[in-house]
């Protein structure tokens, strides 16, 4: 089959951190299909800039292509210029038949931006392909739950309207979020046509891992009892709950708190760890993905948190959970939501979300509870990505669900 995955935020290990439609796109060709991924040459995560702008318009990767679609560049996620990128990618994405010289017998269009799925809408129509919606995050109910938008205001109206019609007009919906049939359907959409694709681990990439910076794990003391966090240092992402247990452990000097990643909160958070005094948490700033596992390994247990919204009863999809699960730590998971892996694999403590309290009591059971269970937690969610977030397996998912469309 020809596949067209159409999403505005993909990206390349050249350019960024190519993720989830780089591995489903690869292993999709090696099962036999033509895949191109269309999407943007710049955004917010995009990484490396020069290596964008050197990248040809369509290139040939790992046995698929990737269009890049030339749109205004901005700075960081809440920029303006991000909201007009939306209306221009619809618009260069109806381009996309000139520069791939082909008919897609499958085209799929993935959230969270959703203007681009009526140009994806037009071109299902005009090549007689079969159409499917992604969601990767619930647009709009997300800026309303998160940014605090209303429901009133026209950008939200706009993007309702989009969502509802994507879910009547895609033959099949599809989404990393387990639970988040339970929203389609209020929204007009037949259960029966929603499956659940998780995120995952790639286990048949040449990616390597690297060794981190000397300068990085000299800052990780020996003979401590280390909590360590990895990703965006953002407001989404409730490092408040992360630094309130800190200050609780305070006292407790075999206990630090690591935080590896940056963000546009990385400032203000080191202001108020200083502010407090909290010398038991280290900031140790951004690293290429290739040396996270490495750093990962450094911890004794792992953190991830989020915020106490209706939202988050669909399910989570963030990718530093499965390098936590496959870093072989247990995880320390503030979260108050439905479907939570980490309860499901036994692969840790599930703590309330924004509890700095219990997240305080969590860590101090970890540490009192015999080595052999935090080895078992850890193990558990190893075990975890390889039977269930392998993306090998999960392309086979998606391969059955392109099958039995052909067979309708």
């Amino acid at each position: 089959m020809k596949i067209w995955i159409i999403v505005q935020y993909a990206a390349l290990p050249t350019t960024g951190i190519g993720t989830r439609h780089r591995h489903l796109a690869r292993e999709l060709a090696a099962l036999g299909h033509d895949v191109s991924i269309v999407s943007a040459r710049w955004s917010h995560l995009t990484r490396d800039t020069a290596a964008a702008d050197a990248a040809p318009r369509v290139e040939e990767f790992e046995g698929f292509r990737f269009v890049n679609l030339n749109l205004l560049r901005y700075r960081h996620a809440h920029d303006k210029k991000r909201v007009l990128n939306w209306f221009l990618f619809a618009f260069k994405v109806l381009k996309t038949r000139r520069l791939l010289d082909e008919i897609p017998d499958v085209i799929i269009y993935s959230s969270p931006s959703l203007v681009g799925f009526l140009s994806a809408e037009w071109l299902a129509r005009l090549y007689r392909a079969r159409l499917i919606f992604e969601v990767r995050d619930i647009w709009p109910l997300t800026l309303k739950q998160i940014g605090g938008f209303s429901s009133r205001h026209p950008a939200i109206r706009l993007l309702q309207w989009i969502e509802d019609r994507a879910y009547s007009k895609s033959e099949r919906v599809i989404s990393n979020l387990r639970g988040a049939v339970d929203h389609m359907v209020t929204r007009g959409l037949d259960r029966d046509r929603f499956i659940w694709i998780p995120n995952g681990v790639s286990f048949n990439t040449t990616d390597g891992v690297e060794s981190a910076p000397d300068p990085v794990l000299a800052q990780i003391p020996e003979g401590k009892f280390v909590v360590g966090y990895a990703g965006t240092l953002g407001s989404a992402n409730s490092i408040d709950t992360l630094l309130g247990a800190a200050r609780i452990l305070r006292d407790r000097s075999e206990i630090v708190f690591a935080l590896l990643g940056d963000g546009k909160d990385r400032t203000a958070l080191e202001g108020k760890v200083q502010l407090e005094g909290l010398t038991n948490v280290i900031f140790l700033g951004p690293v290429p993905k290739a040396q996270v596992a490495k750093i990962i390994e450094r911890f004794d247990a792992c953190w991830i948190g989020w915020k106490a919204i209706p939202l988050y009863d669909y399910g989570i999809a963030a990718n530093k959970l499965f390098d936590y699960f496959s870093s072989s730590r247990p995880v320390l998971h503030s979260y108050s939501g439905k479907h939570d892996p980490v309860s499901t694999y036994d692969a840790g403590i599930t703590v309330p979300a924004l509890d700095s309290d219990a997240l305080a009591r969590a860590i101090t059971d970890l540490i009192a509870c015999p080595a052999e269970r935090r080895h078992e937690m850890g193990q558990n969610g190893r075990r975890a990505v390889f039977e269930d977030y392998d993306y090998s397996k999960l392309a086979k998912k998606l391969e059955g669900v392109l099958i039995s469309m052909r067979k309708d």
